[in-house]
Parts: structure tokens; C-alpha cells; sequence
């Protein structure tokens, strides 16, 4: 037995309710407390309640499997978001129950929820979370890409064990000591002795693919055997897109998204980001004060800066930023800004963690250069460097660039050619997949970006 991604995040967010619920009524049977009372006209408090745990643990990492593998950070998750959780909840007004006279019911309230979500969770990093719950795959590919798409998978989900291989390619033979090579003839019996549950087809040369080979595949479909090609898994569990494993016939691969020129979708994303545009450059105007002061100590020069970057179908629009960086640096000097940038200002490195200083980018997004979600938009230069080199770059501008995206969310800066391919593909994900529940997704993952200081 396994669990997909998709089917762990969803046992983990149905468990954290059922759990609220037991320990609610449990506390409520134990010390009869009215504030716990599951009566009849309770239930839409008790489902306000279920839905800021959702949301706060969406932002504090709770349905994060890496984090929800990890004794620290279960912790850490579980306590800021039950802690928040339970603080928003007191102090709504109208939709949640009255508050005790006594403090002493808020504190067993508390107590219980914190307290049971921590059980589980724990139940889960030893049970659910362990190694009898891996899944056994076997992958068909040529012998020089073992190695590079075993790490593709196994990086992300460390419950997809591929344990052997069947080489594609007639005219290698060598063995490999990295994956056990299974011969194309003992196919049916490698996935029984094994108890392999799913096949993974990544060969690049369709003649491989014998006829007995096909045969035995067959057999195997026929039998319940799950049978995918490999940018299928790839994108499923890294939420990517696997431009580099793919040919130029990309685009029957790459179903755009509906969302993309769906009017009332668009429409509905253009309202909300003149409101929160109106909103954001007020924000700006609050900041420009603490900013400047800034500047004078430890930043000194102008307080904003202007780029040239390339938007929607591929038309140059200057960027407004709060400058972080040193002014004495050559503007025509393009270069991939890095982790620890000298060129960065001490306070200009304050503002990128917690990304004060692309505020100023709201007018961006007023004027319509700019959307709040797409992918980040880049400099001239690069883009016709980039393009050069991946096929598939230039996709990017078929929407809005965006202030925040699933690029940015997912993975830092890009400081080289190679991480500009991750961006990429993280950016092809959200166009092809684009939509309202992907929008929110990114969102929460901003807010955690934002509180746990990970700008760049």
C-alpha cells in the first residue's frame, strides 16, 4: 500500500480535522464545559474554527511534507499555527461562540487543540510517514539517463523507490552499479518477485520498445499495473514542467490552461489587483519615510531604482523597485544577482528577506505592466541569452509577469543558467495549470516567504 502527494496532503488535512473534533468533544465529556459543546447550532463555529487551521497551516508549512517528516519542524508548524489559529478565532466577533468568564477554558481549549494535532502528528511521522508505505517502481529508459531521472523523482518524494531499470537502448549493454538492470525477457517476473505497482517509460528511442517487450507491458496493464511516462510523474510530483526530457513537439504535451483567456477568471484576477495595487501603494507611501531614513545610514543614494524587463508578449516595460543595491554599480554591467550579492546594501539585504523593496512594483501592476502572480519578469539581456539556450523560454511571456509566482514561492534566485531551466519549468507549471485554487496556493506560500524571512 502507498500514498500519492496529493493523497498524503489530503489525509493530513482531514486528519487535523476529524482530531479538532475528538478533542473538542472529549474535553467537552470530561469537564462539561459549554464553550465545547458540538450541539446543533455550533457546527458553523466549529467549521470557521476547521477553516482558519486550514488556512494558517497552509501559511505556517503544516501540509508541507518535508516539514511534516521532520520532529523540529513539526513542532514549530503546529505550535504557530494552532497558536494563530486559536487567537484569530477567539477574537472573531459574531461567527464564534461567546468567551468564558473564566480564563481557565481557554487555556484547556488551547491545551487540546495543540496537544492532539501534536499526537497525530507524530503518529504520522512514524507511521504513515515510513518506509511500509513506499511505493516499488521500475523505469524503462536508456542507460545514460538512469542515474539523472532516478534523482529526479527520488529528490522530491522519498516514497517512490524506483529499484531497477530496463535498458532501452539495444546498443548499450554495460551494467550500471547505480540500479539493478533488469533483462527486457524477465520483465512480468522482476514486477512480481519485487511488487512493483507502477512502470515508468522514459526511453527516447521508440525501437526499444520490442515487440515481446510490448507484450509483456500489456499483460502488466491487463493485470492492474500502473503504466506512465515519465514527464507525466515528473510533473506530478515536482509540480514542474520537464522541459529538458521533452522534444520541440512541447506543445502536445503542454495543454495550455483554460484560466489563460478564460474573460470572467481574468476579469475577477484584474478587480482584485486594482484593489490590492490602491492598497499596496499605500503601503509604499507608509514606507517611503522608514526606507529613506534607512537609505541615509546604510544605503546611500537614490531612494528608488528603474529597470528595463520584458512583459506580456515580450513588450519592455521599466520595473520600479526600492534600490537595494550599491548606486556606484555599472547599469549596463547585466548580471545574475546571487545569494550573497556584494553589490547588495546591508539594509538593501533587510528589504529583499522581506521583500519591502518591490513594493513600489504595485504601480507596475496598476498601470497593467504587471500582474500580483505570474512568472518574475526578467532583463533583456538575459531573456535573449536564456532563449538561446532553452527551448521554450520565451513561453513565459504568453502571460503577465507577475510580483509573486510559483517560481518564486518554490525556489530562490536564480543565479545561473542552470536554476534560470528550474524557474522555467516552475513557470510553464503555472500556465499550464493556472488557476484560482493555484492562485491561492501561491498566495499562502508568499505569507510564509514573508514571516519566515526567505526573500532574496
Amino acid at each position: 500500500m502507498h500514498f500519492e502527494i496529493s493523497e498524503r496532503k489530503m489525509i493530513l488535512r482531514l486528519m487535523d480535522a476529524v482530531v479538532v473534533i475528538i478533542m473538542l468533544a472529549l474535553v467537552q465529556y470530561l469537564f462539561n464545559y459549554e464553550y465545547f459543546s458540538l450541539t446543533d447550532h455550533k457546527f458553523s463555529k466549529i467549521a470557521l474554527l476547521l477553516i482558519y487551521l486550514s488556512v494558517f497551516g497552509s501559511i505556517f508549512e503544516m501540509y508541507n511534507l518535508q516539514v511534516a517528516s521532520n520532529h523540529f519542524y513539526i513542532l514549530k508548524s503546529t505550535l504557530l499555527a494552532s497558536t494563530t489559529t486559536i487567537f484569530v478565532y477567539l477574537f472573531t466577533p459574531f461567527l464564534t461562540p461567546e468567551l468564558p468568564k473564566q480564563r481557565l477554558p481557554i487555556l484547556v481549549f488551547y491545551i487540546c487543540i495543540m496537544g492532539g494535532l501534536l499526537l497525530w502528528r507524530q503518529f504520522y511521522v512514524y507511521f504513515l510517514a515510513s518506509n511500509r508505505f513506499s511505493q516499488n517502481v521500475l523505469l524503462i529508459c536508456d542507460q545514460d539517463q538512469v542515474q539523472e531521472l532516478v534523482e529526479g523523482l527520488e529528490s522530491v518524494d522519498p516514497h517512490y523507490k524506483i529499484i531497477g531499470y530496463v535498458n532501452s537502448d539495444d546498443s548499450n549493454l554495460e551494467q550500471t552499479s547505480f540500479l539493478q538492470s533488469v533483462p527486457k525477457e524477465d520483465l512480468s517476473f522482476f514486477v512480481s518477485k519485487n511488487g512493483i505497482s507502477e512502470i515508468v517509460i522514459a526511453s527516447q528511442k521508440t525501437d526499444g520498445i520490442t515487440a515481446e517487450l510490448y507484450q509483456q507491458l500489456l499483460k502488466l496493464l491487463e493485470s492492474g499495473k500502473v503504466i506512465r511516462e515519465y514527464s507525466q510523474v515528473y510533473e506530478s510530483k515536482t509540480q514542474r514542467i520537464p522541459v529538458q526530457f521533452i522534444g520541440r513537439d512541447f506543445y502536445r504535451f503542454f495543454p495550455f490552461s483554460r484560466s489563460n483567456n478564460n474573460k470572467l477568471y481574468l476579469s475577477v484576477v484584474r478587480i482584485i489587483e486594482y484593489l490590492l495595487s490602491i492598497v499596496g501603494l499605500i503601503g509604499c507611501l507608509v514606507l517611503i519615510p522608514v526606507i529613506w531614513c534607512g537609505n541615509v545610514i546604510g544605503n546611500r543614494g537614490t531612494l528608488f531604482y528603474t529597470q528595463e524587463r520584458i512583459g506580456k508578449d515580450g513588450v519592455v516595460f521599466k520595473i520600479y523597485k526600492f534600490r537595494t543595491m550599491t548606486q556606484t554599480v555599472p547599469t549596463v554591467l547585466a548580471s545574475f544577482a546571487e545569494s550573497n550579492d556584494s553589490r547588495v546594501t546591508t539594509f538593501g539585504k533587510m528589504m529583499r528577506k522581506t521583500r519591502l523593496d518591490e513594493f513600489p512594483q504595485f504601480f507596475n501592476i496598476l498601470k497593467g505592466d504587471m500582474a500580483i502572480i505570474g512568472p518574475r519578469p526578467e532583463q533583456p539581456f538575459f531573456v535573449r541569452e536564456i532563449a538561446q539556450i532553452m527551448p521554450f523560454y520565451e513561453t513565459r511571456h504568453i502571460i503577465k509577469p507577475g510580483l509573486t509566482g510559483w517560481a518564486q514561492v518554490n525556489y530562490s534566485y536564480g543565479e545561473s543558467i542552470e536554476e534560470s531551466l528550474i524557474k522555467l519549468q516552475y513557470d510553464l507549471y503555472y500556465i499550464k495549470h493556472r488557476s484560482i485554487f493555484l492562485d491561492l496556493s501561491i498566495t499562502f506560500k508568499t505569507i510564509t516567504t514573508v514571516i519566515f524571512y526567505r526573500g532574496q
